[in-house]
């Protein structure tokens, strides 16, 4: 079963491409003219062993803003769409991952549910080009699109590029744990029989 997906989104503010192959092996593009964010997107897709492409055309005039919670929106929407009915996934993920003195846990359940809980403060306003702010925004809108229960948490740090790097990184390992398959579910991994 190829679990991949290519979801397109354009609206007056921006226009985002992603294509996704979950079964992949971490090679990723990214072209949202947002030197930092595509860097994270660069990482996410490593960790998670995901292929990724990502294309975004947004106002940047504006700010960032729309152009990185739309992106958000499509990645959800297509990691919801390349999982599917959800069978035979193990459905929970949990990584925590160090970046130098900076620690973090990201916890994830694909339950269709959206929710976020984001614990981490930066302590400066932009890494290179993206707002630190957009990094809730971003993740808020893959769990809502995504349908996941998403839990972040800055463990301790201090050097906030170290800490942008290591959210991404540890949502990519996280997803990719959730994302599994495990021939003893039979149907989906909820004593409902659905998510």
């Amino acid at each position: 079963m190829q679990r991949e997906a290519e979801v397109t989104r354009k609206t007056l503010e921006t226009e985002v491409y992603v294509k996704l192959n979950i079964d992949g092996s971490g090679t990723a593009k990214a072209d949202t003219r947002i030197g930092f964010f595509d860097h994270m997107l660069v990482l996410l897709a490593k960790h998670a062993l995901m292929d990724v492409e990502v294309v975004a055309n947004g106002d940047l005039e504006v700010d960032s803003h729309h152009t990185i919670e739309d992106t958000g929106i499509v990645l959800g929407q297509a990691i919801s769409k390349a999982l599917g009915s959800k069978e035979s996934i193990a459905r929970y993920g949990t990584a925590f991952v160090p970046m130098d003195e900076a620690l973090v846990m990201v916890s994830m359940d694909l339950s269709s549910r959206p929710y976020l809980h984001f614990e981490v403060d930066f302590s400066t306003q932009k890494l290179g080009d993206m707002d630190t702010e957009m990094v809730e925004e971003f993740f808020r809108a893959i769990s809502v699109h995504g349908g996941i229960t998403l839990h972040i948490k800055l463990v301790h740090g201090k050097n906030n590029h170290h800490i942008a790097e290591a959210i991404f990184k540890a949502f990519g390992q996280a997803l990719r744990k959730a994302c599994e398959t495990d021939n003893r579910i039979k149907g989906v991994l909820s004593t409902k029989g659905t998510f």
